[in-house]
């Protein structure tokens, strides 16, 4: 099996579990980091410094990362939160959130609960690219906006979003900006030190961590406030309580260090595999390339590639693949059986939508493999093509 599914999940790096294990042995450090004791302390550190290492990669305070279950939980915290501490809507006072059609499901879903408590959001469409610019977040905003939520890397597509130039202007007009980094930590340079982000969303197996265990990025100046979502014994600075699981923060800070120290050569190990499978595919007719195309003035995520293909029908496609692991779009969506909603939203029709492919590479993956890939997928192509009533040449 050929394993070409990374935005979905990576596998856990080898020092990632060699940095775990003194934490998941009957006779290792078993101790809750709460407890005021020395195994507690021991365990503590460990989380503290771990905590470190997270904060290191994004150009951010240690004391400004808190430990959640994941990036899903992250963005519920922080939507949720960030508008209940501002009192949500009230008799008499609006609250709007802008928001992009293409966020991952669970920024579109909490935004959604959120407007059955009387929030107003508004869904902007992006370009061809996936791409919404800052020019079309600031048309958007209201007297009554208090939130936008933008992920910085698309799931699909690998869109890059110009954070950084939003970031600025929205800083300007005192309105708070969420961003979902879950596929944009590692791949792409993040330094929130220049870049002045509220709260930011991050997850662990993303980046060769465990799963179970993601953070959530909460600015202290000027400070993020928040209203917790899960209410115990006031961990977390107060805003995320329950028993830190040790080892899975421990391994998602080594996990976060490593990519700190490789980010040059994964970076160009993974976006000359993209690459080098568009090379090899491009050539073929109907095929289309979903998203930016990587140059300086479309920037793309290094790690995904999606491609469209006509005159095939999309099950079809992915079951003729049955060995190369990849993946129809956001894993989290698959099993509605429906195309993709982030396809849709670049103009493709339900048929087209249906048809793609999203390639996604790790540091594990070789060339030959994705060579591999490539004569497969022109084999299996073509003779699905030749049995489809779909496919005009």
């Amino acid at each position: 099996m050929i394993y070409l599914d990374y935005a979905a999940t990576t596998p856990l790096d080898e020092r990632v579990f060699e940095a775990m294990l003194p934490f998941l042995k009957p006779d290792g450090l078993h101790a809750n980091p709460a407890s005021s004791h020395g195994p507690g302390f021991r365990a503590r550190a460990a989380v503290e410094r771990a905590r470190g290492e997270v904060a290191a990669l994004i150009g951010a305070e240690a004391s400004e990362i808190v430990w959640t279950s994941g990036a899903t939980e992250s963005n519920n915290l922080a939507l949720k939160g960030a508008l209940e501490f501002r009192g949500m809507p009230a008799a008499g006072r609006a609250v709007h959130i802008v928001t992009a059609r293409t966020e991952h499901k669970c920024v579109l879903d909490t935004c959604r609960h959120l407007e059955t408590l009387g929030v107003r959001v508004t869904y902007l469409k992006p370009d061809r690219n996936g791409v919404v610019t800052p020019e079309q977040v600031l048309a958007a905003i209201t007297p009554d906006t208090a939130l936008v939520s933008l992920m910085w890397v698309n799931n699909e597509i690998g869109a890059v979003q110009d954070i950084a130039r939003l970031a600025p202007q929205l800083r300007e007009r005192g309105i708070l900006l969420h961003v979902d980094a879950a596929q944009a930590a590692g791949k792409v340079k993040i330094d929130l030190r220049s870049v002045p982000v509220d709260l930011m969303s991050l997850s662990g197996h993303k980046l060769y961590g465990p799963k179970g265990v993601g953070a959530l990025f909460v600015r202290r100046k000027p400070r993020a406030r928040l209203a917790p979502q899960m209410h115990g014994g006031g961990h977390e600075q107060g805003m995320r309580s329950g028993t830190l699981a040790t080892h899975q923060v421990v391994g998602m800070g080594a996990a976060f260090a490593i990519a700190a120290a490789d980010f040059e050569a994964d970076v160009a190990h993974i976006s000359g595999l993209r690459d080098a499978l568009w090379q090899r595919l491009r050539d073929l007719p109907g095929v289309h390339r979903n998203g930016p195309d990587g140059s300086a003035e479309q920037p793309l995520a290094p790690h995904v590639l999606n491609l469209s293909f006509e005159g095939v029908e999309g099950e079809s496609l992915r079951a003729s693949l049955a060995d190369v692991a990849v993946s129809s779009g956001s894993a989290c969506s698959s099993a509605t059986a429906e195309p993709s909603y982030v396809l849709r939203a670049l103009g493709h029709d339900d048929e087209l939508a249906n048809a793609s492919l999203r390639f996604s590479f790790g540091r594990r993956t070789r060339l030959d493999e994705v060579e591999q890939v490539a004569v497969k997928v022109r084999q299996q192509l073509q003779w699905l093509r030749e049995l489809s009533p779909l496919w005009k040449p």
